[in-house]
Protein backbone atom coordinates (compact mmCIF):
# COMPACT_ATOMS: atom_id res chain seq x y z
CA UNK A 1 0.00 0.00 0.00
CA UNK A 2 1.76 3.36 -0.99
CA UNK A 3 2.30 5.95 1.78
CA UNK A 4 -0.47 8.99 2.24
CA UNK A 5 0.18 12.19 0.46
CA UNK A 6 -0.99 13.59 4.09
CA UNK A 7 1.76 13.49 6.87
CA UNK A 8 -0.75 15.96 9.24
CA UNK A 9 -3.78 17.01 10.92
CA UNK A 10 -4.41 19.99 12.59
CA UNK A 11 -7.19 20.99 14.59
CA UNK A 12 -8.89 23.93 15.75
CA UNK A 13 -10.09 23.02 19.36
CA UNK A 14 -12.94 25.30 20.34
CA UNK A 15 -16.34 24.10 18.62
CA UNK A 16 -14.60 21.23 16.73
CA UNK A 17 -13.12 19.22 19.35
CA UNK A 18 -16.04 19.94 21.95
CA UNK A 19 -19.06 23.00 22.24
CA UNK A 20 -17.31 25.41 24.39
CA UNK A 21 -20.16 27.55 25.24
CA UNK A 22 -21.15 25.70 28.29
CA UNK A 23 -17.52 25.41 29.65
CA UNK A 24 -17.13 29.52 29.10
CA UNK A 25 -20.36 29.90 30.75
CA UNK A 26 -19.45 28.18 34.07
CA UNK A 27 -16.01 29.64 33.95
CA UNK A 28 -17.27 33.28 34.12
CA UNK A 29 -19.93 32.37 36.65
CA UNK A 30 -17.25 30.59 38.65
CA UNK A 31 -14.89 33.77 38.33
CA UNK A 32 -17.69 36.07 39.24
CA UNK A 33 -18.58 34.02 42.73
CA UNK A 34 -14.73 34.06 43.73
CA UNK A 35 -14.50 37.62 42.93
CA UNK A 36 -17.68 37.75 44.96
CA UNK A 37 -16.20 36.57 48.09
CA UNK A 38 -12.39 37.46 48.23
CA UNK A 39 -12.84 41.20 46.12
CA UNK A 40 -16.83 42.47 47.10
CA UNK A 41 -16.61 45.90 45.70
CA UNK A 42 -15.93 44.73 42.21
CA UNK A 43 -18.56 43.11 42.34
CA UNK A 44 -20.78 45.56 43.61
CA UNK A 45 -19.47 47.82 41.13
CA UNK A 46 -20.26 45.40 38.36
CA UNK A 47 -22.82 43.32 37.94
CA UNK A 48 -21.99 39.85 34.95
CA UNK A 49 -22.90 42.24 32.13
CA UNK A 50 -21.48 45.07 33.08
CA UNK A 51 -18.30 43.09 33.39
CA UNK A 52 -19.14 41.76 30.49
CA UNK A 53 -19.35 45.44 29.06
CA UNK A 54 -16.40 46.46 30.73
CA UNK A 55 -14.12 43.70 29.06
CA UNK A 56 -15.31 44.77 25.40
CA UNK A 57 -14.65 48.13 25.77
CA UNK A 58 -11.16 47.25 27.61
CA UNK A 59 -9.93 44.81 24.91
CA UNK A 60 -10.64 47.47 21.97
CA UNK A 61 -8.65 50.24 23.99
CA UNK A 62 -5.69 47.46 24.11
CA UNK A 63 -4.95 46.49 20.56
CA UNK A 64 -1.55 44.99 21.48
CA UNK A 65 -2.95 42.63 23.50
CA UNK A 66 -5.22 41.68 20.59
CA UNK A 67 -3.49 38.01 20.01
CA UNK A 68 -2.87 37.46 24.31
CA UNK A 69 -5.99 36.45 25.29
CA UNK A 70 -5.21 35.37 28.69
CA UNK A 71 -3.55 38.35 29.31
CA UNK A 72 -5.96 40.79 28.55
CA UNK A 73 -8.96 38.66 30.80
CA UNK A 74 -6.56 39.48 33.25
CA UNK A 75 -5.80 43.03 32.48
CA UNK A 76 -9.23 43.98 32.63
CA UNK A 77 -10.24 42.33 35.61
CA UNK A 78 -7.17 44.25 37.43
CA UNK A 79 -8.77 47.63 36.08
CA UNK A 80 -11.97 46.52 36.77
CA UNK A 81 -10.53 45.81 40.44
CA UNK A 82 -8.69 49.52 40.46
CA UNK A 83 -12.12 51.07 39.65
CA UNK A 84 -13.48 49.66 42.40
CA UNK A 85 -11.30 50.65 45.05
CA UNK A 86 -8.82 48.34 45.33
CA UNK A 87 -4.90 49.41 45.81
CA UNK A 88 -2.37 47.67 43.06
CA UNK A 89 -1.26 45.12 44.65
CA UNK A 90 -4.16 43.48 45.31
CA UNK A 91 -5.70 44.60 41.89
CA UNK A 92 -3.41 42.38 40.25
CA UNK A 93 -3.43 39.54 43.06
CA UNK A 94 -6.99 39.42 42.78
CA UNK A 95 -7.19 39.01 39.01
CA UNK A 96 -4.36 36.57 38.62
CA UNK A 97 -6.18 34.43 40.84
CA UNK A 98 -9.96 34.80 39.11
CA UNK A 99 -8.20 34.19 36.14
CA UNK A 100 -7.36 31.03 37.76
CA UNK A 101 -10.75 29.71 39.21
CA UNK A 102 -11.99 30.96 35.50
CA UNK A 103 -9.23 28.48 33.56
CA UNK A 104 -10.14 25.27 35.90
CA UNK A 105 -13.53 25.48 34.68
CA UNK A 106 -12.36 26.60 31.11
CA UNK A 107 -10.93 23.28 30.69
CA UNK A 108 -14.07 21.37 31.94
CA UNK A 109 -15.26 20.59 28.42
CA UNK A 110 -17.39 17.72 26.85
CA UNK A 111 -15.76 16.36 23.82
CA UNK A 112 -18.06 15.68 21.41
CA UNK A 113 -18.97 11.92 20.59
CA UNK A 114 -16.33 9.57 19.45
CA UNK A 115 -13.46 12.57 19.47
CA UNK A 116 -11.04 10.45 21.32
CA UNK A 117 -11.91 7.31 19.31
CA UNK A 118 -11.04 9.33 16.49
CA UNK A 119 -8.41 11.14 17.60
CA UNK A 120 -6.79 7.95 18.55
CA UNK A 121 -7.37 6.48 15.21
CA UNK A 122 -5.87 8.89 13.40
CA UNK A 123 -2.74 9.30 15.47
CA UNK A 124 -1.81 6.19 14.61
CA UNK A 125 -1.36 7.17 11.01
CA UNK A 126 -0.68 10.95 11.19
CA UNK A 127 1.00 13.16 13.52
CA UNK A 128 -1.57 15.51 14.99
CA UNK A 129 -1.08 19.26 16.21
CA UNK A 130 -4.10 21.71 17.82
CA UNK A 131 -4.03 25.05 16.58
CA UNK A 132 -6.15 28.18 18.97
CA UNK A 133 -6.99 31.19 19.20
CA UNK A 134 -8.24 30.50 22.23
CA UNK A 135 -6.52 29.71 25.30
CA UNK A 136 -7.57 25.96 26.18
CA UNK A 137 -4.68 23.56 26.52
CA UNK A 138 -4.83 20.40 24.99
CA UNK A 139 -2.48 18.55 27.07
CA UNK A 140 -4.51 19.20 30.02
CA UNK A 141 -7.45 16.82 28.46
CA UNK A 142 -7.46 13.41 28.07
CA UNK A 143 -7.07 14.08 24.10
CA UNK A 144 -4.22 16.03 24.91
CA UNK A 145 -2.60 12.20 24.29
CA UNK A 146 -3.55 11.93 20.52
CA UNK A 147 -1.63 14.97 19.86
CA UNK A 148 2.28 15.80 18.96
CA UNK A 149 2.38 19.54 19.31
CA UNK A 150 0.22 22.30 19.86
CA UNK A 151 -0.12 26.15 19.10
CA UNK A 152 -1.77 29.14 20.19
CA UNK A 153 -2.32 32.86 19.04
CA UNK A 154 -0.53 33.29 22.74
CA UNK A 155 2.65 31.33 21.79
CA UNK A 156 2.85 32.63 18.60
CA UNK A 157 1.52 36.53 19.08
CA UNK A 158 -1.16 36.02 15.99
CA UNK A 159 -4.73 34.62 15.75
CA UNK A 160 -5.98 32.68 12.90
CA UNK A 161 -6.39 33.61 9.47
CA UNK A 162 -3.09 34.76 9.97
CA UNK A 163 -0.67 31.99 9.11
CA UNK A 164 1.96 31.99 11.85
CA UNK A 165 -0.08 29.14 13.47
CA UNK A 166 0.12 27.15 10.22
CA UNK A 167 3.89 27.80 9.65
CA UNK A 168 4.69 26.79 12.63
CA UNK A 169 2.40 23.41 12.55
CA UNK A 170 4.13 22.50 9.25
CA UNK A 171 7.34 23.32 11.09
CA UNK A 172 7.30 21.74 13.99
CA UNK A 173 6.01 18.25 11.92
CA UNK A 174 8.45 18.86 9.62
CA UNK A 175 6.05 18.79 6.03
CA UNK A 176 4.91 21.20 3.28
CA UNK A 177 1.62 22.72 3.12
CA UNK A 178 0.63 20.26 0.60
CA UNK A 179 0.61 17.27 3.12
CA UNK A 180 -1.65 18.86 5.66
CA UNK A 181 -5.32 18.89 6.40
CA UNK A 182 -6.84 21.44 8.64
CA UNK A 183 -9.71 20.78 10.18
CA UNK A 184 -12.06 23.63 12.31
CA UNK A 185 -15.42 25.11 12.82
CA UNK A 186 -14.83 28.88 11.72
CA UNK A 187 -15.10 29.44 7.48
CA UNK A 188 -12.63 32.63 8.27
CA UNK A 189 -10.36 32.04 11.12
CA UNK A 190 -9.75 28.01 9.86
CA UNK A 191 -10.62 27.44 6.17
CA UNK A 192 -9.88 30.81 4.73
CA UNK A 193 -6.78 30.75 6.88
CA UNK A 194 -5.74 27.33 6.13
CA UNK A 195 -6.24 27.66 2.44
CA UNK A 196 -4.12 31.07 2.21
CA UNK A 197 -1.21 28.62 2.97
CA UNK A 198 -2.22 25.87 0.64
CA UNK A 199 -3.21 23.78 3.28
CA UNK A 200 -6.59 20.99 2.49
CA UNK A 201 -9.65 21.67 4.14
CA UNK A 202 -12.49 20.27 6.72
CA UNK A 203 -15.31 22.35 7.49
CA UNK A 204 -16.60 20.65 11.32
CA UNK A 205 -20.13 22.15 10.35
CA UNK A 206 -21.87 20.73 13.72
CA UNK A 207 -24.67 23.20 13.57
CA UNK A 208 -25.95 22.28 9.98
CA UNK A 209 -24.90 25.91 9.31
CA UNK A 210 -24.93 27.76 5.20
CA UNK A 211 -21.43 28.25 3.91
CA UNK A 212 -20.84 31.53 3.72
CA UNK A 213 -19.49 32.70 0.75
CA UNK A 214 -15.93 32.37 -0.64
CA UNK A 215 -13.97 29.10 -1.89
CA UNK A 216 -15.56 26.22 0.55
CA UNK A 217 -13.67 23.51 2.73
CA UNK A 218 -12.48 20.94 0.39
CA UNK A 219 -14.34 18.72 2.62
CA UNK A 220 -17.74 18.85 5.24
CA UNK A 221 -18.20 17.29 7.95
CA UNK A 222 -21.12 17.29 10.67
CA UNK A 223 -19.64 14.44 13.27
CA UNK A 224 -16.32 13.81 13.96
CA UNK A 225 -16.81 10.11 13.34
CA UNK A 226 -17.00 11.43 10.24
CA UNK A 227 -13.77 12.72 9.66
CA UNK A 228 -11.54 9.51 8.87
CA UNK A 229 -13.61 9.05 5.50
CA UNK A 230 -13.21 12.73 4.94
CA UNK A 231 -9.36 12.69 4.82
CA UNK A 232 -9.85 9.37 2.68
CA UNK A 233 -11.44 10.94 0.20
CA UNK A 234 -8.91 13.87 0.31
CA UNK A 235 -6.28 11.40 -0.01
CA UNK A 236 -8.18 10.03 -2.91
CA UNK A 237 -7.69 13.03 -5.13
CA UNK A 238 -3.93 12.89 -4.44
CA UNK A 239 -3.62 9.16 -5.83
Amino acid sequence: MPASPIKLITFDLDNTLWDVEPALLRAEQAQYLWLQQHRPAVTRKFNPQAMRDFRVTHYKQHPELAHQISAIRISAVQAMLLAAGYDSDNANAGAQAAFDVFMELRHQVQPYEQALDVLQQLSKEYQLGALTNGNADIFKLELGDCFDFSFSAEQVDASKPLPDMFHAAMSAAQVDNHQVVHVGDNPHHDIYGAKQVGLFTVWMNSGDWRWPRGEPADEEISKLQQLPDAIRRIEAKLA
